[in-house]
């Protein structure tokens, strides 16, 4: 571990970085979200998908100037005039609104499009997009196969230009603060020999997604539009309408589970070490939503050879409970452990206490670190004293996001468009992590282990 620690400061850091925007250093948010354009290079916008999604993402931009919001396609009226009633409300200005992708492309001049469809129309949406002429931001996971996302890979560096997709994380100050000046630089962790991550998601927040049949597509307009893809017999528009509203529970038309929620965090644990798994074994069931095509619970463990030593990563998402402490992902260490969420309440750092105090002492002293207790040694009587280790003190990062979470993903995708910066997650980028989720599924169905090769992992 390093012990000489040089002089810079944590502020000091964050503003040569970067990535200190966003991340508040005990000061209020100062982000109001109302403003018309005032910037020259004003960027043409489109939405490609108008569900839930675009909503978040749209909520995360209404603060950064420089944008005119000028299109937007769904299937689902209903949608497009909710995302039409939204922004000529906050900005006065009335979308144009389309039922067709390649129209759209063909008729509006756009220098960019946000695709927040589902995940088996992210490869031809960004591949149309990008050979339209538009810079490209694509929600994870990249695409329903490993083909698809490849095909994505090929269409950005064929035409030039620009595709992020939606691992946020990469962005988010919090992270890459604890990634490059707490693993990497200080390497705070000593040996990173295991790491833990989960997504506990509740039961009700599982269930069917409903709606009203009135404001629904029809079957012909869900057949053109592939929610009948997969399927060995004739759908019933009921059968479709389900299938359009619960995309992620069909094999044919998501991942699952492992790829709705798990790709956020285990793309976190190839980024943090610096390297791809070697291998994957995985178990899951559907214990409770039996009728489902993907499980509904599935644990993974993947094993790393990284430049420190051989690591092992444990994942599980849980649709059926919210116990057991919400979403984050853990590293831990022969000297410390980060645990790290993009909910700050989730977010801990701990030293063992075998580990050298004096470098924890001057992150403190320089307020990278906030020392918020001393570890106090079990009086239980029960314990045996011979097995138990002493408890660990705790640290925690003295700021925090004063922004949406998707906000600095899409403020860096914007400055990459104005040669401003490059892309924290582009295309290639993300399917050398992604790569690994596409193959827990068939571990888990196969009760297999398997050893990646170049054919498994390339981009």
């Amino acid at each position: 571990m390093e012990k000489n620690l040089p002089s810079l400061t944590r502020r000091d850091f964050l503003a040569k970085s970067g990535i200190g925007a966003g991340l508040a250093l005990g000061s209020p948010s100062i982000l109001k979200g109302s403003q018309k354009s005032e910037r020259a290079d004003e960027i043409r916008v489109g939405f490609i998908g108008c569900g839930k999604q675009q909503e978040v993402l749209l909520n995360a931009m209404v603060n950064i100037p420089g944008i005119h919001y000028a299109a937007a396609v769904d299937i689902m009226p209903d949608r497009l005039g909710r995302a039409f009633g939204t922004i000529r409300a906050r900005f006065g200005n009335n979308i144009a609104r389309y039922v067709d992708v390649e129209e759209m492309l063909e008729k509006e001049s756009l220098d960019a499009v946000f695709i927040a469809t589902p995940d088996f129309w992210h490869a031809p949406h960004t591949v149309m997009a990008l050979e339209a002429g538009c810079h490209v931001y694509c929600e994870k996971m990249m695409s329903n196969s490993i083909e698809g996302a490849r095909n994505m890979v090929e269409a950005m560096e064929r035409t030039g230009k620009l595709c992020q997709i939606g691992h946020q994380r990469r962005s988010n100050p919090r992270y890459r603060f604890t990634q490059q000046e707490l693993l990497h630089k200080h390497q705070i962790c000593g040996q990173i020999t295991n790491i833990n991550g989960q997504w506990n998601r509740a039961l009700s927040a599982s269930q069917d997604i409903v709606s009203k049949p009135s404001i629904l597509p029809d079957a012909a307009t869900l057949r053109r539009a592939g929610f009948d893809q997969g399927s060995e017999k004739a759908l019933t528009e009921e059968q479709l309408r389900h299938r359009f509203l619960n995309w992620r529970f069909y094999k044919s038309l998501s991942g699952g589970p492992i790829s709705d929620l798990g790709a956020h965090q285990i793309d976190i644990f190839n980024w943090y070490l610096g390297a791809p798994p070697k291998s994957v074994m995985a178990s899951g069931g559907r214990s409770y939503f039996k009728e489902r095509e993907h499980f509904d619970n599935v644990m993974c463990v993947f094993e790393y050879d990284t430049p420190h030593g051989n690591a092992r990563a444990f994942y599980q998402v849980l649709t059926t409970t919210s116990a057991g402490g919400g979403y984050y992902e853990s590293f831990m260490g022969t000297d410390g452990t980060i645990q790290i969420s993009e909910r700050a309440t989730y977010t801990n750092i701990y030293k063992e206490s075998s580990a050298d105090s004096a470098p924890w002492d001057e992150l403190v002293r320089r307020g990278i670190l906030k020392k918020e207790g001393v570890a106090q040694t079990s009086t239980d009587k029960n314990v045996i004293a011979s097995y138990a280790s002493a408890p660990p003190d705790k640290y925690a990062l003295p700021g925090d996001l004063n922004k949406p979470p998707h906000q600095p993903h899409i403020e860096n995708f914007f400055q990459a468009i104005r040669g401003e910066a490059s892309l924290t997650c582009d295309a290639r980028h993300a399917l050398e992590s992604e790569a690994p989720i596409y193959w827990v599924n068939q571990a888990a169905e196969n009760k297999e282990i398997i050893t990646f090769t170049e054919e498994h992992l390339h981009a």
